[in-house]
């Protein structure tokens, strides 16, 4: 069902992040920093995946998702809804559900046998997508779906997430290059404004992490050998 009503972009960035808090998908440690999937260090950490397991706030998330998505880009915008793999499926099912739209899937890279897709499901060539996913740091990632995604006929401008980490300027200019708009609940700042709301770290981990979120780059660099 699509959703009628929804509060404004600020009040689901702060509610959104409420409940990332709240399920505990969100970490901080400055003094240890989690290794990202680039080798870097961050002393920040989200697991949206978390998510599936919580039915009232994903619920509410995919409602703010696709309400999102059609405030942003339209009503009558697109014809389907892809998932990146694997983050990316159950979110994607879930929006294609409230908005009565085929979904599909991308592999990451094709399978290997049989017909060695990287799309499964139906897409039709001139289809509309629009690629869901988990989150996006620099939106490297979303580019090689989006290719996928065109190879076969269909057009994708438009990619949602439920986070974006919102501290790297190049994201938005690197998949804006490539004809994607980015749609997003929230970034890291919504959260760490909701943390020091809360009082969800102690002060000298939240003066940690703005430090960080302040120079993504130079905080990396100078914590490299942690």
């Amino acid at each position: 069902m699509i959703p009628s009503s929804f509060p404004d972009s600020t009040e689901i960035a702060r509610l959104t992040a409420r409940m990332l808090l709240e399920i505990k998908a969100v970490h901080f440690n400055a003094r240890e920093p989690f290794t990202l999937s680039s080798g870097l260090p961050s002393p920040t950490y989200i697991d949206c995946r978390k998510l599936i397991s919580y039915p009232r706030i994903r619920s509410t998330l995919m409602d703010f998702l696709t309400v999102t998505v059609m405030r942003d880009a339209g009503f009558e915008a697109f014809d389907n809804i892809a998932g990146g793999e694997t983050a990316g499926i159950p979110f994607a099912a879930m929006v294609a559900e409230r908005m009565a739209l085929p979904m599909t899937y991308v592999r990451k890279k094709p399978k290997g046998y049989g017909r060695n897709a990287r799309i499964e499901g139906t897409m039709g060539e001139g289809d509309r997508v629009l690629l869901v996913e988990d989150l996006t740091t620099d939106g490297g990632s979303k580019l090689s779906f989006v290719d996928a995604i065109r190879e076969t006929g269909a057009t994708c401008g438009h990619t949602a997430v439920i986070f974006y980490y919102g501290i790297f300027p190049e994201t938005e200019k690197t998949l804006g290059d490539h004809g994607i708009t980015l749609h997003s609940l929230c970034t890291w700042w919504d959260v760490l404004a909701e943390a020091n709301a809360q009082k969800a770290f102690d002060a000298e981990t939240l003066s940690g992490v703005e430090a960080f979120l302040n120079d993504p780059r130079g905080w990396q660099e100078a914590n490299k050998s942690s």
